[in-house]
Protein backbone atom coordinates (compact mmCIF):
# COMPACT_ATOMS: atom_id res chain seq x y z
CA UNK A 1 0.00 0.00 0.00
CA UNK A 2 2.67 2.08 0.95
CA UNK A 3 4.15 1.95 -2.90
CA UNK A 4 0.67 2.74 -4.29
CA UNK A 5 0.59 6.20 -2.24
CA UNK A 6 4.09 7.01 -3.32
CA UNK A 7 3.51 6.59 -6.86
CA UNK A 8 0.02 8.53 -6.48
CA UNK A 9 2.26 11.07 -4.65
CA UNK A 10 4.46 10.99 -7.89
CA UNK A 11 2.20 11.40 -10.05
CA UNK A 12 0.28 14.53 -8.72
CA UNK A 13 3.81 16.32 -8.31
CA UNK A 14 4.44 15.61 -12.21
CA UNK A 15 1.14 16.92 -12.97
CA UNK A 16 1.17 19.65 -10.42
CA UNK A 17 5.24 20.64 -12.50
CA UNK A 18 3.59 20.16 -15.90
CA UNK A 19 0.55 22.41 -14.62
CA UNK A 20 3.14 24.87 -13.18
CA UNK A 21 5.31 24.93 -16.32
CA UNK A 22 2.15 25.53 -18.84
CA UNK A 23 1.29 28.50 -16.50
CA UNK A 24 4.76 29.80 -17.10
CA UNK A 25 5.11 29.13 -20.52
CA UNK A 26 1.38 30.70 -21.13
CA UNK A 27 2.75 34.08 -19.49
CA UNK A 28 5.75 34.11 -21.19
CA UNK A 29 4.01 33.63 -24.55
CA UNK A 30 1.58 36.43 -23.94
CA UNK A 31 4.14 38.66 -22.38
CA UNK A 32 5.98 38.53 -25.71
CA UNK A 33 2.60 38.48 -27.63
CA UNK A 34 2.08 42.03 -26.08
CA UNK A 35 5.49 42.57 -27.25
CA UNK A 36 4.78 41.92 -30.72
CA UNK A 37 1.27 44.24 -30.76
CA UNK A 38 3.24 46.67 -29.75
CA UNK A 39 6.04 46.49 -31.96
CA UNK A 40 2.71 46.31 -34.86
CA UNK A 41 0.73 49.61 -33.58
CA UNK A 42 4.00 51.68 -33.59
CA UNK A 43 4.19 54.48 -35.20
CA UNK A 44 5.64 54.16 -39.22
CA UNK A 45 7.16 57.41 -39.40
CA UNK A 46 8.34 60.60 -37.89
CA UNK A 47 7.25 64.20 -38.80
CA UNK A 48 10.05 66.42 -38.74
CA UNK A 49 10.08 69.93 -39.12
CA UNK A 50 12.47 72.36 -41.07
CA UNK A 51 15.40 73.52 -38.73
CA UNK A 52 15.42 70.55 -36.53
CA UNK A 53 16.33 66.96 -37.19
CA UNK A 54 14.92 64.06 -36.79
CA UNK A 55 14.13 61.87 -33.86
CA UNK A 56 17.12 59.55 -35.47
CA UNK A 57 19.67 62.30 -35.41
CA UNK A 58 18.88 62.98 -39.01
CA UNK A 59 18.72 66.31 -41.04
CA UNK A 60 15.70 67.85 -41.89
CA UNK A 61 14.43 66.33 -45.25
CA UNK A 62 15.13 68.08 -48.70
CA UNK A 63 11.55 68.83 -48.94
CA UNK A 64 11.70 71.28 -46.42
CA UNK A 65 14.42 73.62 -48.11
CA UNK A 66 11.83 76.36 -49.32
CA UNK A 67 10.23 76.09 -45.39
CA UNK A 68 13.32 76.72 -44.02
CA UNK A 69 14.25 79.63 -46.80
CA UNK A 70 10.70 81.05 -45.73
CA UNK A 71 11.31 80.63 -42.19
CA UNK A 72 14.57 82.99 -42.48
CA UNK A 73 12.66 85.81 -44.82
CA UNK A 74 14.05 84.60 -48.26
CA UNK A 75 12.65 82.62 -50.84
CA UNK A 76 14.82 80.75 -53.56
CA UNK A 77 12.99 80.08 -56.71
CA UNK A 78 15.61 78.16 -58.21
CA UNK A 79 15.63 75.96 -55.38
CA UNK A 80 11.91 75.81 -54.75
CA UNK A 81 11.78 74.56 -58.58
CA UNK A 82 14.14 72.00 -58.21
CA UNK A 83 12.42 70.77 -55.23
CA UNK A 84 8.61 71.28 -56.11
CA UNK A 85 8.26 71.69 -59.67
CA UNK A 86 11.39 69.99 -61.63
CA UNK A 87 9.58 66.40 -61.71
CA UNK A 88 6.72 67.39 -63.78
CA UNK A 89 8.17 70.61 -65.53
CA UNK A 90 11.65 68.94 -66.72
CA UNK A 91 10.21 66.34 -68.98
CA UNK A 92 6.48 67.69 -69.28
CA UNK A 93 4.93 64.71 -67.71
CA UNK A 94 0.85 64.50 -67.55
CA UNK A 95 1.19 67.85 -70.43
CA UNK A 96 3.43 70.21 -67.73
CA UNK A 97 4.93 72.75 -69.98
CA UNK A 98 8.71 72.43 -69.85
CA UNK A 99 10.45 74.84 -68.29
CA UNK A 100 12.61 75.79 -70.84
CA UNK A 101 9.94 75.36 -74.29
CA UNK A 102 9.63 79.38 -74.17
CA UNK A 103 7.13 78.96 -77.29
CA UNK A 104 4.60 76.99 -75.33
CA UNK A 105 4.81 79.52 -72.79
CA UNK A 106 4.56 82.36 -74.81
CA UNK A 107 1.25 80.76 -76.64
CA UNK A 108 0.05 80.04 -72.74
CA UNK A 109 0.83 83.81 -71.34
CA UNK A 110 -1.01 85.38 -74.65
CA UNK A 111 -3.64 82.83 -74.26
CA UNK A 112 -4.17 83.01 -70.74
CA UNK A 113 -2.27 85.70 -68.94
CA UNK A 114 0.22 85.58 -66.31
CA UNK A 115 -2.45 85.94 -63.69
CA UNK A 116 -4.17 83.15 -64.84
CA UNK A 117 -1.88 80.97 -64.93
CA UNK A 118 -0.75 82.00 -61.02
CA UNK A 119 -4.48 81.05 -60.47
CA UNK A 120 -4.46 78.35 -61.88
CA UNK A 121 -1.14 77.24 -60.19
CA UNK A 122 -2.19 77.84 -56.98
CA UNK A 123 -5.83 76.27 -57.36
CA UNK A 124 -4.44 73.15 -59.26
CA UNK A 125 -5.62 72.52 -62.82
CA UNK A 126 -5.98 69.03 -64.55
CA UNK A 127 -3.24 66.87 -63.18
CA UNK A 128 -1.83 69.47 -61.49
CA UNK A 129 -2.49 69.53 -57.19
CA UNK A 130 -3.10 72.77 -55.81
CA UNK A 131 0.32 74.76 -55.48
CA UNK A 132 2.08 72.00 -57.61
CA UNK A 133 4.39 70.43 -54.89
CA UNK A 134 4.77 73.41 -53.00
CA UNK A 135 2.09 73.03 -50.14
CA UNK A 136 4.93 75.12 -48.36
CA UNK A 137 4.99 78.19 -50.86
CA UNK A 138 3.07 81.48 -50.07
CA UNK A 139 1.30 82.77 -52.99
CA UNK A 140 3.52 85.37 -53.85
CA UNK A 141 5.85 82.33 -54.10
CA UNK A 142 4.05 80.48 -56.68
CA UNK A 143 3.56 83.53 -58.64
CA UNK A 144 7.28 83.45 -58.62
CA UNK A 145 7.49 80.36 -59.52
CA UNK A 146 5.56 80.75 -62.63
CA UNK A 147 7.25 83.36 -63.46
CA UNK A 148 10.47 81.54 -62.92
CA UNK A 149 9.24 79.11 -65.07
CA UNK A 150 7.81 80.49 -68.01
CA UNK A 151 10.86 82.82 -68.45
CA UNK A 152 9.48 85.43 -67.66
CA UNK A 153 11.49 85.68 -64.35
CA UNK A 154 14.64 84.76 -65.63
Amino acid sequence: MAVFNSSIVLRFAQMGALAASVVFMGASAAQSRDEQIAERLKPVGEVCLAGQSCARGGAAPAAAAPVAAAASGEFDVAQAYQTSCNVCHASGMAGAPKLDDSAEWTKRLADKGLETLVANAISGINAMPPRGMCMTCSDDNIAALVEYISGNGQ
